[in-house]
């Protein structure tokens, strides 16, 4: 048995498949996966995120420990402002990607959830002598993201502090129903949202106020397909110990300039190596999906291909894929040799020991309208 968020038996009462997911008991869907997502397209569904970790500091160190541990720029950061990082080790590879809060009074994390106890552990290894103090505060709270078209306008009003007035990446500590509350304007797919933080005690309440506001229940099978549509890596997937920020594509999140961090020599070494490969789309024929260590494969001249004769090489492996239901299209992230990166490129996917025909194409696959 995983650990269960607060909302666990609502989940489980109200018909939901669990599935273990990072060491947690969590819904993977209610109704379809394609009606989840649909639903967070057009309108607005709502995901119980509690899994993920969420970490507070405070103390007079704290901007230098942050600045240490991650790979972007806490020092440019405004109040109530919310940033993307990468925290790496030392050969530059990730150990995991996190967002950072800060607040007039120190600063906050949101880690994922099976990473959870090793940024815990790291945090601790790197800051020394620093004087920061250091709360785990994801089994005391609940964690809800409202994502959508229409989230704006459902959230309005449901905290003291107005969500629907959050700038893009910007939070507000605030209180709902008189207790504590965190609001970000923040999410995982591709749409417009927010998420709510929470005591634990409080969440079942504010799941129902949002259920009873037209929110529509979704699982992580749906959060799965709405994030590849927006191309937002996952951990283990797209992200891992071995891969660098640069072959993910996520070289903005790295300010090599903003003083010394783990990983750093690392990454300056790994910039300029050319050889890796890197994260692309994929746009594959048909409705098959390619899952995650199929092989891409791209056919190679050979000496005898006059004759009818020719070759394929494996040039790269598939991270994750679905079939998009907003795009209607089979999409899949690889990470491949850089000469088949640009997009364009014909290649292959060896589906279950099928070949089926592939191009890659530039990410992400959806934007939303602005």
């Amino acid at each position: 048995m995983g650990q269960r968020t607060c909302l666990y038996d609502w989940h489980v009462a109200h018909g939901a498949r669990m599935v273990d997911f990072g060491g947690w008991d969590m819904p993977v869907q209610y109704s379809t996966i394609i009606e989840e997502h649909t639903a967070v397209r057009t309108a607005c569904g709502m995901f119980d995120v509690s899994h993920m970790g969420r970490l507070s500091f405070g103390g007079p160190d704290t901007l230098a420990l942050i600045q240490k541990i991650q790979t972007n720029n806490a020092a440019t950061m405004k109040d109530m402002q919310v940033r993307y990082g990468l925290v790496c080790n030392d050969q530059g590879g990730i150990r995991d990607d996190v967002l950072v809060y800060r607040w007039p009074y120190g600063f906050a994390m949101v880690v994922n959830a099976s990473n959870r106890e090793k940024i815990v552990g790291w945090i601790k290894e790197t800051k020394g002598t620093l004087y920061v103090e250091m709360q785990d505060q994801t089994l005391t709270t609940c964690m809800i993201a409202v994502q959508g078209p229409k989230s704006a306008e459902l959230v309005r009003g449901l905290t003291e502090a107005d969500p629907s007035k959050l700038a893009y990446y910007y939070a507000a500590p605030t209180r709902y129903a008189g207790n504590n509350c965190v609001v970000s304007r923040t999410g995982y797919t591709g749409e417009d949202g927010f998420e709510f933080m929470v005591g634990a005690k409080f969440g079942v309440q504010l799941w129902e106020e949002l259920l009873k506001r037209g929110a529509k229940p979704c699982g992580l099978g749906a959060r799965d397909t709405l994030r590849l549509e927006a191309a937002m890596p996952l951990y283990g997937h797209e992200l891992g110990e071995d891969i660098d920020p640069f072959q993910a594509g996520l070289g903005w999140a790295v300010k090599l300039d903003k003083g010394d961090f783990r990983g750093k020599d690392a990454l300056l070494r790994r910039q300029k190596d050319a050889t890796l490969p890197r994260r692309v789309g994929l746009e594959l024929e048909g409705k098959r999906i390619a899952r995650e260590g199929a092989k891409v494969r791209r056919l190679v001249p050979s000496p005898l291909a006059g004759r009818g004769v020719g070759g394929a090489q494996d040039v790269g492996t598939v991270t994750s894929g679905t079939f998009a239901p907003t795009l209607n299209k089979t999409i899949a992230m690889a990470y491949v040799q850089p000469s088949v990166s640009q997009p364009g490129t014909q290649c292959q996917v060896d589906i279950r020991g099928s070949e089926t025909a592939a191009k890659v194409v530039p990410l992400p696959f959806y934007k939303r309208a602005k």
